[in-house]
């Protein structure tokens, strides 16, 4: 039996590898999985009543087809009130199966075989994935420590410029928890429009930020709705990663084509998800600001205890993880991790999971309980390995 020669872009990952480690030391020891970053928050008791109530009408279950008409207004309202952004829900919003369904699939309506597209490097390993599925060329913007992890334009050689369609940034940033200023955001506008490049901004943490921090959307600058599309997801801020709901916002074009692309490949939302999400936007909001509290919690014990053995891991200032320099003596993130898992039971992940300028690091999750960071900051310790 043959497959199409596309799969050969995928390989069994860094998860798939520390999957087999989990397996082969569970049955000597207790596991922490500090590594895949999903959130255990629970949603809103008023949302988990909603999905349970609609889900109880027959009539929800036929296809949606598209999305209800409040479920777009009650996303364009969000971004009204939160980032003080005016969409048109009819045209500039559509909704997406979490927002990794969008930013995978986006490539298949705007590039051809053999376009270049600018990934962020290191990055969330879908946002190239999409665009080699499409048959894009990838070509790599380096994130580097010595600039805060922020993407330096002008490390973009004017050739692979001139030739990219679209580039893809993202902050909050995951994995390296770095957050842009405002004029990271203009001058992208700014080369968008010289380069002719459209903009797609994963704006998935935008409140889950720490110590007086703040951020908001890149829709809210000057220009940006002229080159560039927002995704944004309900799976940190209210606890609904399962539910699987996000949304792609701004250029009317970009949403226009992405609706058409996404109609020839699903029937949309289950209908008691999108009223859920309904219910998530337009109710109580004191969930979004306890979700960061518990995050912020997380962290601190996190990163002051380890800072505490000898790891010397500075807090991070948004999102759900922590980036961290690998500890003395080690000089490959695969290794470290191995090495973890085996002497202590916890996983992180590695750096190189997220490309080429992602080595000598590691991302921890802060998606563990308390109790159980410490009782994995307690076996690193009693492992022996920052010794």
């Amino acid at each position: 039996m043959e497959f199409a020669n596309r799969m050969g872009l995928f390989k069994d990952g860094v998860f798939s590898h520390q999957q087999a480690l989990r397996n082969e030391f569970s049955a000597k020891m207790r596991i922490i999985d500090m590594g895949v970053g999903t959130p255990d928050l629970a949603p809103p008791a008023h949302v988990m009543k909603t999905l349970a109530e609609e889900s109880l009408k027959p009539e929800n279950y036929a296809y949606a087809i598209r999305d209800l008409p409040e479920l777009r207004q009650a996303a364009a309202d969000w971004y009204r009130r939160r980032y003080g952004v005016s969409l048109d829900p009819a045209s500039q919003i559509v909704s997406l199966l979490g927002s990794q369904d969008g930013l995978v699939h986006i490539g298949l309506s705007m590039v051809n075989e053999g376009d270049t597209v600018l990934i962020p490097d290191p990055c969330y390993p879908a946002f190239a994935d999409g665009q080699r599925i499409a048959g894009a060329d990838i070509a790599f913007m380096p994130m580097r420590e010595e600039k805060g992890f922020i993407i330096d334009l002008r490390d973009i050689p004017e050739e692979t410029a001139r030739r990219a369609r679209f580039m893809i940034i993202s902050y909050p940033n995951n994995p390296t928890s770095a957050m842009a200023p405002d004029e990271f955001y203009r001058d992208v506008i700014s080369f968008a429009r010289q380069y002719d490049i459209a903009v797609l901004h994963d704006n998935a943490y935008s409140d889950i930020v720490f110590d007086g921090n703040c951020t908001g959307s890149f829709l809210r600058f000057e220009g940006a709705q002229d080159i560039g599309v927002e995704f944004n997801s309900l799976s940190k801020n209210y606890g609904m990663a399962g539910i699987r709901m996000g949304f792609c916002l701004g250029n009317a074009d970009m949403v226009k084509n992405l609706t058409l692309l996404k109609s020839n490949m699903d029937y949309g939302a289950f209908i008691p998800i999108q009223r859920a999400a309904v219910a998530a936007l337009t109710g109580d909001q004191s969930c979004v600001s306890s979700s960061r509290e518990a995050y912020r919690r997380r962290r601190d014990l996190l990163c002051d205890g380890l800072t505490s053995l000898g790891w010397k891991i500075p807090r991070s200032r948004a999102t759900i993880f922590v980036w961290a320099h690998l500890p003395d003596g080690y000089t490959s993130s695969q290794d470290f991790c191995d090495d973890l898992i085996r002497r202590a039971g916890v996983i992180v992940t590695p750096g190189c999971a997220f490309g080429a300028m992602g080595e000598g690091f590691v991302r921890i999750s802060l998606t563990r309980t308390e109790e159980e960071i410490r009782d994995a900051i307690d076996a690193i310790r009693d492992s022996g390995i920052l010794a």
